[in-house]
């Protein structure tokens, strides 16, 4: 092979490999209920359709182990060429954003695949429909409900999810009725729709500097690894996701609010416009008040116990994280115990550091932040900017980490210049993607309890605490260096 071709062939690979990722999601979720895909009772006329060939536990697991890797594979080989080559037209970038559009359109036709999430929501949304709190009211407590009864994992435990989550769950079960199928349909097309805002509103943002365009559009529009997670895996979080990036772009309090108000962590967001408009207080009390209201109202419109399963969320200690090393280790060393309280005051000790080493390296662009604390020359800081700072922070430093949370930090990242930081949340969540391959349990082939057991339960978590390490020394030579530079 000579040298053409090789520059050929390594131009083709990330594509096909994005590409064929995509595809195979899409495939999954055709084949109907499998051990990815629960089965979602209704009439049979009702979206989402599927070929209902329940294939094999083993096929559809090891389809997604492909997906998973020939995304990350294409993704991070598109990602380098981009870096490498600095080559981009608008005009294809488009065609990219056009491409998840449609594959995330395609996906809303189709059952949710990789977790049972989605019941819950359907469960969530028939209780509020049925009169009954959600924040209280446990699926379980129904359990000849045509719609709360086949919830899986969760039916035991009251919903976590903000007020405007809820009520969007409440107006799809209106729509749905006694059809899981069809509730779970209008929540698949709110969750398209979001995904496809989101992708636009990236797309438009960036749209002064094609490369950073082209970038945008790989780490969300085609990102394989989003398109699983987020638009397959219809989970909650696209919906947050397009409110809080939408106010970033048109600098909107309401919509900050709406985000926060789906799920109370992306409120980490608003760190970015408080410190953006910290010299102008007429504009950050406007914001922050239109926010703070959005949020306040929704909440005191869901009742008083709208807040209680979040708090009690935020001491869960999650399989595949670096904290369940240190609770087995402290159990080990002390005794039994949960150590939860322990192991929250580090969480918040390792969030602090990293967030004040991703501030303090600064980024080399406009409107940076720099190692004293200073912005440039036009008096502006880029709200993106400190988001992805305290956001990635909590990803890495949080004891509760599911794949589908890295999509906040993707789509921020994509507002601000390239960096390392690309690296490390790609393969955090690629990590995770494999741990929770697939986040469902029921149905799953007795002979791969080793997914959980062993990749889930011990190789992810020290491949995180090693990512976790490596982003801090990054950080911290990053900011040497900035401040050497400044000097």
């Amino acid at each position: 092979m000579n040298r053409e071709s090789a520059r050929r062939l390594a131009t083709a690979v990330p594509p096909a490999c994005v590409a064929g990722s995509i595809l195979l999601t899409i495939m999954i979720a055709a084949l109907g209920p499998s051990a990815m895909v629960p089965p979602l009772p209704g009439a049979a006329w009702q979206p989402p359709y599927s070929l209902d060939l329940r294939p094999g536990g083993h096929l559809v697991v090891a389809l997604a182990a492909v997906a998973i890797v020939a995304g990350t594979i294409g993704l991070v080989a598109g990602l380098r060429g981009l870096r490498r080559t600095g080559l981009s037209t608008a005009g294809g970038t488009r065609w990219l954003v056009v491409a998840g559009c449609l594959a995330a359109g395609a996906l809303a036709f189709l059952p949710p695949i990789g977790s049972a999430d989605h019941l819950n929501y359907a469960a969530y949304g028939r209780i509020a429909v049925l009169g009954l709190d959600p924040y209280v009211t446990v699926p379980s407590a129904l359990p000849q409900d045509p719609v709360a009864g086949v919830v899986e994992e969760w039916r035991n435990t009251p919903s976590v999810y903000g007020p405007v989550a809820t009520a969007v769950q409440a107006l799809a079960s209106w729509v749905g009725g006694d059809s899981v199928r069809l509730t779970v349909f209008v929540l698949a097309l709110v969750n398209a729709a979001a995904f496809v805002a989101t992708a636009l509103l990236l797309h438009r943002i960036t749209r002064r500097d094609p490369v950073r365009q082209r970038r945008a559009a790989l780490l969300w529009a085609v990102n394989p690894l989003v398109v699983y997670q987020l638009a397959a895996g219809m989970h909650v979080d696209t919906l947050a996701i397009a409110f809080v990036v939408g106010a970033l772009v048109v600098e909107s309090g309401v919509l900050l609010g709406l985000g926060i108000a789906v799920k109370v962590t992306v409120g980490l967001v608003a760190l970015g416009p408080a410190w953006q408009y910290r010299r102008d207080p007429r504009r950050l009390a406007l914001i922050a008040g239109a926010a703070t209201l959005t949020v306040v109202v929704a909440y005191w419109l869901a009742g008083p116990h709208a807040l209680d399963q979040v708090l009690n969320a935020s001491k869960t200690v999650s399989f595949a994280t670096p904290w369940k090393l240190v609770q087995k280790a402290l159990q080990a060393l002390i005794g039994s115990g949960a150590y939860r309280a322990w192991i929250q005051a580090g969480s918040l000790v390792l969030m602090a550091v990293l967030a004040w080493l991703l501030l303090r390296r600064g980024v080399d662009a406009d409107g940076r932040v720099d190692a004293d604390g200073k912005v440039d020359a036009d008096g502006r800081a880029d709200a993106a900017r400190v988001a992805v700072a305290f956001v990635v922070a909590w990803l890495f430093a949080t004891p509760y980490a599911l794949p589908w949370y890295d999509g906040l930090a993707l789509a921020l990242l994509a507002m601000v210049p390239a960096s390392a930081l690309d690296w490390f949340v790609v393969a955090r969540m690629a990590a995770l993607s494999m741990a929770y391959l697939p986040a469902r349990q029921r149905d799953q082939p007795p002979d791969l309890g080793w997914l959980v057991t062993v990749v889930r339960a011990q190789v992810v978590p020290w491949l995180l605490l090693a990512l976790t390490a490596g982003l801090v020394w990054w950080a911290a030579r990053a900011g040497a260096r900035a401040r050497t530079r400044r000097a």
